[in-house]
């Protein structure tokens, strides 16, 4: 089975042509999606998305949306996370290379989401860009406070926070950047990954990979993506689909597996 573990498909660009979307996903093998929350106050169309039988969702609040959710509660997101198809905390974390909200408003809302995690026992999907210290940094102390289970989203940053994000047992998803001519170090970072902790995703409309780049990204382009991991890893086609479902299921473990 082919999963695509993170698509924002309660984004307007796909506000013309939705249910085509969803349709060509699935005649193209994509089995489970998981859409994911960019902010509270959308959480009301990321779960409307999830009334399919094969989307599940997540709640929380991106980094770039951190300054509107200083009030956000670790508590508030739990009771969001009750919903049964709310299967992750998150998107959340750092950007410090847009800084669209204060770095330290970011690091606080990202620790009431951990906290979150670590409460519902739900994945924490985490985006990080140009924040390695510091991400790693709040990570191991999070953890040390009590272990939490975490995806380091469309992994693009450094070999270093990779690897203590691994030591913490830290799943890993792979996205369309792989496939980019220029991606050089982010492909030597996912030939080092855990093998059994690798997902895959489109983050569509966003990143869509090669041949497609340039065009709005859809969950029916991940084959693109799974084909370049399975170059770079060595591993047959049959064998990255096995391993990454397998992975999948591992971490977002409250979806019943078919």
């Amino acid at each position: 089975m082919l999963i695509d573990s993170h698509v924002n498909l309660h984004a307007p660009q796909f506000d013309e042509d939705r249910e085509a979307v969803i349709a060509r996903a699935r005649a193209a093998g994509i089995g489970l999606m998981v859409n994911i929350c960019d902010k509270i106050p959308n959480f009301p169309k990321v779960r409307a998305v999830a009334d399919a039988a094969d989307i599940w969702c997540t709640v929380g609040a991106h980094p770039h949306e951190a300054k509107d959710h200083q009030d956000l509660t670790s508590a508030e997101l739990a009771r969001l996370a009750a919903d049964p198809k709310v299967v992750g905390i998150g998107e959340t974390g750092l950007d410090f290379h847009y800084d669209l909200s204060p770095r330290d408003v970011q690091a606080e809302v990202f620790r009431q989401h951990v906290a979150a995690a670590r409460e519902t026992d739900l994945p924490l999907v985490v985006h990080t860009r140009e924040a390695d210290e510091v991400m790693g940094a709040i990570l191991e102390e999070e953890y040390s406070a009590g272990p939490f289970k975490l995806l380091m989203h469309c992994y693009t940053s450094g070999a270093e926070l990779a690897r203590r994000a691994a030591a913490l047992g830290a799943w890993f998803s792979v996205s369309g950047i792989a496939t980019f001519r220029t991606a050089d170090d982010v492909r030597a970072v996912i030939a080092d990954m855990p093998g059994n902790r690798i997902i895959l995703e489109t983050d569509c409309p966003y990143l869509a990979p090669v041949p497609h780049r340039g065009r709005r990204n859809e969950p029916a382009y991940l084959p693109a993506v799974l084909d370049k991991l399975a170059e770079i890893r060595g591993w047959s086609r049959e064998e990255a689909e096995q391993r990454t479902e397998d992975a999948f299921f591992a971490l977002f473990d409250r979806i019943p597996r078919p």
